[in-house]
């Protein structure tokens, strides 16, 4: 893969928006960050609204895994994985979940076919490194980056997804057509699904976009976009997909929250009781009191439901649990490690974020579902910070550190030493 400076935080807004109906659907980057774009503007006029054609957003852009490599991480436990194929003859499509056996791929068409593996940023660090180039986003937004391996013709058939991504082009060719419908300020196109499918299906598509992607080539598409992709010649696509949990699991989550410490006390009440005209009637003043009462138990205190928040969303469609290897350093060694060449790695499937709290310079740090309160300058290094070497160490707060620590008691850091005579576990 080739190296690129990343892409700066959106820190400054154009002064106006231009007409929506003169943004083009397709630019050519030229070296001017992945968008093509300064990132305020990629943000203000595409963002969860307009679809986006980015030719050469990665120049000379090298996949950094290869289809053999992905066909082997999909043999491994714990990986999800798909192979989704389609027999032309009679339209059916078939669909197999992982772990496959190795054999399961050289018996395997050359056409027609796909290979699709979530979470490869997790396993593999050159792809994880790709989402340096997304730092115009929250990171805590960002959930995954999924690779596809597609045969020619190889495609999951026109759909619409419910999150915003990005469709890397890294090896190959893929022809995507997409209906931007909605952009163009037409109606809203059918999203009903086909029956009897395997995979959601749309019943109907009508695109109004055709291109094809090669190497480096990248499309943004906001939720709700109908497309369609088909491998021109095997090809290797990278998605970077963001989270976008949905208000039922938000609204299943915070209740959790809220009814662990509900206060039995708070009850409906009807001390302005008047004599019904009909008994049986649930009346308007009813659901008035309803509403009351619901009202009641919700968290009026934004320190309480950032925290839930941050504890949700580092959770949320985690990739696996993290555990304790079992090689965990007591906090006096811990010290002595790092100060003498050793470093800490966090582990590649932790999610990190923070928040301000309402007290000055406090801040928490949310580290997969768990809470840790901490000097503000601290919270926003260590999730930046996804190796602890000696010097850094040493610039933590006493509170940082022993949070750091904690988190390495749970095995959300692990001890990479430089020792030769070290047990290959922690190098």
């Amino acid at each position: 893969m080739t190296s690129k400076k990343p892409a700066p935080p959106a820190s400054r807004k154009p002064a106006r928006a231009p007409d929506p109906q003169s943004l083009p659907f397709e630019v050519d980057a030229a070296g001017n960050t992945p968008l093509g774009m300064d990132p305020a503007a990629f943000l203000r006029d595409y963002w969860h609204k307009r679809p986006l054609l980015v030719r050469n957003a990665f120049p000379g852009f090298r996949a950094p895994l290869m289809p053999e490599d992905l066909a082997g991480l999909a043999c491994e436990e714990g990986v999800l994985a798909r192979l989704i194929s389609l027999d032309r003859a009679s339209g059916r499509w078939d669909v197999r979940t992982g772990p496959f056996q190795e054999e399961d791929f050289p018996g395997l068409p050359d056409h027609d076919w796909t290979l699709l593996v979530q979470d490869v940023d997790r396993w593999d660090p050159d792809v994880a490194a790709l989402l340096e180039q997304f730092r115009f986003l929250p990171r805590w937004r960002i959930d995954d980056v999924m690779i596809s391996f597609a045969a020619t013709g190889g495609s999951v058939g026109a759909h619409v997804d419910h999150y915003d991504v990005f469709l890397l082009q890294g090896h190959g060719h893929r022809r995507w057509q997409i209906d931007a419908s909605v952009a163009l300020g037409r109606p809203q196109p059918d999203l009903s699904f086909q029956d009897d499918v395997a995979i959601k299906l749309l019943r109907r598509f009508h695109p109004t976009h055709d291109w094809v992607l090669g190497p480096g080539d990248m499309l943004y598409l906001p939720p709700l976009v109908p497309h369609h992709g088909v491998a021109e010649d095997p090809c290797l696509t990278f998605s970077v997909g963001m989270r976008a949990p949905s208000s039922s699991e938000l609204i299943g989550d915070w209740l959790d929250e809220v009814l662990v410490d509900a206060d039995e006390a708070i009850r409906y009440h009807d001390e302005d009781l008047a004599v019904p005209a009909d008994p049986h009637e649930i009346d308007t003043a009813a659901m008035n009191r309803v509403v009351e009462a619901l009202n009641a138990i919700r968290m009026n205190d934004p320190d309480r439901l950032g925290d839930w928040f941050g504890r949700f969303i580092t959770t949320y469609r985690a990739a696996g649990e993290v555990m304790p290897r079992g090689d965990e350093r007591p906090r006096i060694e811990l010290d002595w490690d790092l100060a003498h060449g050793a470093a800490l790695q966090r582990h590649p499937w932790a999610r990190m974020a923070w928040r301000r709290n309402h007290g000055a310079g406090h801040a928490s740090l949310f580290c997969s579902g768990r809470t840790l309160h901490l000097p503000l300058d601290d919270a926003r290094r260590l999730a930046d910070m996804p190796l602890i070497d000696g010097r850094a160490w040493e610039a933590l707060s006493p509170a940082a550190r022993d949070a750091v620590h904690a988190l390495h008691q749970g095995g959300f850091y692990a001890l990479l030493s430089d020792d030769p005579d070290a047990d290959d576990d922690d190098a």
